[in-house]
């Protein structure tokens, strides 16, 4: 754990390390991109006649090239236009030295290095450093590590299914009450999840699909917890709706994704509620509509679904309260092949649901659960 976590701090500070010098070199470059642009260039002659005429105030006599400054900028040559700052190129002038001194002139020399560190340093390290930079952010991109920002550009196509192991659910079968029917359907559903080897010694199959259909507030996604928290095996829970994104080809690459996590995690559960956000009906009389990006993420989970790759231990669970617009190809067999309907609970199943919800309640001696139960609808 420590290791890892010193591995992480290193690679982090490496990534700093190389953005601060990226930043000094690109700093160091518009510098000396500034002061060659406050500097003008001006002829041999030109100079040799400013010295004469002692507007030089400096120079700075380099082994190809002489800069230097002038007394007062643009005194007594305002027509030409003459610079605070000038360059001129060095030619071999005997004189040169002489001229200077007899002007008064403050002179410092200047060795201009042509390789070595000097090249290195001005060349080769940006370089270096803007390719650092470069492969370290990729590999970032890549972990989607980066915590946000750039990192979210390119992690469009992962999974933002939530993931909750099987006890971290804290949900079982005895803490819903009122779908008593239901329960007894998906006992068979933990039961495989729970020993499939003994369902495949008599030639059983696990349900690819089960398909829970109910009123809104019946307790869908509870039974779906409660099914993962009885089977004690991981669970994989979103909404249909955050599949699809305004980029094609988002949601296909999420389903993928999904079930990429199911299949290392398995014997898994993935729950999908209100799959009718992108399991529309496709094309024809009574479509929701034509969307080019829903019917991609459709055709991409029933893909999975239907076995082109292996889904072996692991069970799609979906809920919906308007069945009537799934796309048929959703309800064959072989995909979503067991519909158990939720039904609003009786008055036996109130009365279950008010104990289970009471259980941690201090109630007084007078309260009657059943009567309670007789007094509330639905």
């Amino acid at each position: 754990m420590d290791s890892k976590l010193s591995d992480k701090r290193f690679k982090f500070s490496i990534g700093y390390v190389i953005a601060a010098l990226l930043i000094m070199a690109l700093i160091r470059s518009l510098v000396a991109g500034s002061l060659l642009a406050a500097r003008t260039e001006i002829a041999y002659s030109e100079f040799k006649s400013a010295l004469h005429a002692g507007k030089i105030e400096s120079v700075t006599v380099g082994t190809e090239q002489i800069t230097g400054t002038f007394i007062t900028p643009g005194a007594g040559a305002e027509e030409a236009g003459a610079p605070e700052i000038f360059s001129t190129v060095r030619v071999e002038d005997p004189e040169l030295i002489h001229d200077l001194e007899a002007a008064g002139v403050e002179i410092t020399g200047q060795v201009t290095s042509d390789g070595g560190i000097g090249a290195i340093l001005g060349w080769i390290l940006p370089l270096v450093l803007m390719f650092g930079f470069w492969y370290w952010m990729m590999g970032r991109m890549k972990k989607g590590g980066l915590g946000g920002g750039l990192s979210d550009m390119f992690s469009f196509g992962k999974s933002k299914a939530r993931k909750l192991e099987g006890q971290q659910t804290g949900i079982t079968f005895d803490d819903v009450g009122g779908a008593g029917e239901a329960i007894t359907e998906l006992r068979e559903v933990t039961e495989f999840l729970k020993s499939p080897e003994r369902f495949q010694q008599l030639g059983g199959k696990m349900p690819k699909g089960v398909l829970l259909l109910g009123s809104p507030g019946t307790g869908k996604t509870l039974l779906a917890k409660a099914t993962a928290g009885e089977a004690g095996v991981a669970f994989f829970s979103l909404s249909g709706s955050e599949f699809v994104e305004m980029f094609v080809g988002v949601g296909a690459s999420r389903v993928r994704d999904l079930f990429d996590q199911a299949k290392k995690s398995a014997p898994s559960i993935i729950f999908i509620d209100e799959i009718d956000a992108i399991g529309g009906r496709r094309g024809g009389v009574g479509a929701m509509g034509s969307h080019e990006e829903r019917e991609q993420t459709l055709n991409q989970l029933l893909a999975e679904m239907d076995g082109f790759e292996s889904t072996a231990g692991v069970i799609v669970m979906a809920a919906t309260n308007r069945p009537e617009v799934l796309d048929p190809a959703l309800l064959r067999p072989g995909r979503f092949d067991r519909q158990i309907t939720v039904d609003l609970p009786d008055l036996v199943g109130r009365e279950e649901i008010l104990r289970i919800h009471t259980q941690q309640v201090v109630l007084a001696d007078d309260v009657n659960l059943d009567v309670l139960a007789r007094i509330t609808p639905g």
